[in-house]
């Protein structure tokens, strides 16, 4: 009897070439954290060599939320129709032109040019990243690996902040970017060894070679090689945006892409204004990265606890109370503390709370849709939350620049947060869909 790829893996056991390709996808979103993040790092030393005030700031900071958008929203679907890998191999070019362009950038024109192309990359890499974990991953340990996948973004921002606290402290802005195209780089080769394309993808695309190319893949994976490949379902192969709004996907849809934008918002509140709000305080900007190192590590730990109760408690109320952990935790951080080890701590706090309500989501994107739209509508997602988001760090500037303090201005994009746990309520009587 022919054995359906999928439910091989499906039921077996993780292999060491599975668990190698989820620790890759870890790897590239902790990329994504550093290079992200690489502009909230470069900051202060910015703003100090151009003499940037606040409210412009802000939109150098939102640039690359913005190609985040566009690239989440058109290179995700890309993913669906030619692939995860391909699209994160051609994403890591992207970004390492970007990093390398804004570390030569003139001015703030030509740097927020850049930074855009950078984000158009990030996006892409986003949305194919989560398809590819929760398709490498067998039923059992899905929410875990995606996890985990988005772990790598706070771990990220630790070893990428350390390293810029070390370059800031002896060169220049530009070095922190130099720096992340270099490692950029280094992940291309690193791709094309460890991560295949997924199973799932090739069973959905059905190219010509697709049982001998998915027979490999299982015998790599320590699995049994399937004798057919199942019937496709009419229709499969078509993977309209539109089929997001189809009546089985559309409240699942609508309610994650309010809560991711929601919620994004205050996530970058806290991460692109952390280094400037404690240059402002008087300190180094090594310090300040610093203190968004403390950020990062609470919002590594907040992501491992989340992914450690998944086998537990239940994803949506989980991550309905990592939201409201959020609002509070954003607010008491507004409030200041009287010195760096107090700023950290409370940094740390804001973090976990986060990034966990981060993570949450990214498994709840996995598990509420097919294979076939997978991509797609995480691309539609990320990108219409990013798009949003955008507005954060520039509404964030200009409250400042308009008088407000920072405990105000905290708890007003702390709300974010209290409107995504509202919105996820919307999904607790009916349940997500597991697929």
């Amino acid at each position: 009897m022919a054995r359906d790829p999928q439910a091989i893996l499906e039921a077996g056991p993780m292999s060491r070439a599975q668990w190698a390709t989820v620790a890759v996808m870890v790897g590239l979103n902790a990329l994504d954290g550093f290079d992200v993040l690489s502009i909230s790092f470069a900051s202060p030393g910015i703003a100090k060599a151009w003499g940037i005030e606040r409210a412009a700031l802000g939109l150098v900071l939102s640039m690359e939320l913005i190609g985040m958008a566009l690239g989440s929203l058109t290179l995700g679907g890309l993913a669906d129709r030619i692939g995860r890998r391909a699209i994160i191999l051609a994403c890591l070019v992207v970004m390492t032109g970007g990093m390398i362009g804004a570390a030569s950038a003139p001015n703030v024109e030509i740097l927020s040019i850049w930074r855009l192309l950078t984000g158009i990359g990030i996006g892409g890499m986003l949305a194919a990243t989560n398809a590819a974990v929760a398709e490498a991953a067998n039923a059992k340990r899905r929410s875990l690996c995606v996890v985990l996948m988005a772990a790598g973004y706070p771990l990220g921002t630790i070893v990428g902040g350390s390293i810029a606290a070390l370059l800031l402290g002896h060169y220049g802005w530009q070095s922190v970017f130099i720096f992340g195209a270099i490692v950029t780089a280094s992940f291309i080769p690193l791709v094309l060894l460890v991560a295949p394309e997924s199973i799932a993808f090739l069973l959905h695309k059905r190219p010509s070679n697709a049982l001998e190319r998915i027979n490999r893949l299982l015998v790599r994976m320590e699995h049994a090689p399937a004798e057919a490949l199942p019937d496709l379902a009419a229709g499969q192969r078509k993977v309209p945006i539109a089929d997001l709004f189809s009546p089985e996907h559309v409240r699942s849809t609508v309610v994650l892409t309010i809560a991711y934008l929601a919620h994004i918002m205050t996530f970058y509140f806290i991460l692109k204004w952390i280094p400037k709000i404690v240059v402002d305080m008087g300190y180094a900007p090594s310090a300040a990265a610093g203190v968004l190192v403390a950020a990062s590590a609470g919002g590594a730990a907040g992501s491992l606890l989340l992914g450690l109760l998944t086998a537990r408690v239940r994803l949506l109320p989980l991550t309905i109370v990592a939201m409201v952990a959020s609002v509070i935790l954003v607010s008491v951080f507004g409030r200041g503390g009287s010195n760096l080890a107090q700023l950290s701590m409370l940094a740390a706090a804001a973090g976990f709370a986060t990034n966990a309500g981060v993570v949450g989501l990214y498994a709840l994107l996995a598990r509420s849709f097919p294979t076939g739209s997978r991509a797609t509508a995480t691309g539609f997602v990320i990108g219409v939350g990013r798009g949003g988001s955008a507005l954060a760090p520039a509404l964030a500037g200009l409250l400042f620049a308009s008088g407000c303090s920072l405990a105000l201005v905290a708890f007003l994009m702390g709300l974010g947060s209290a409107i995504a746990a509202a919105a996820l309520f919307a999904l607790r009587d009916r349940g997500v869909q597991v697929h």
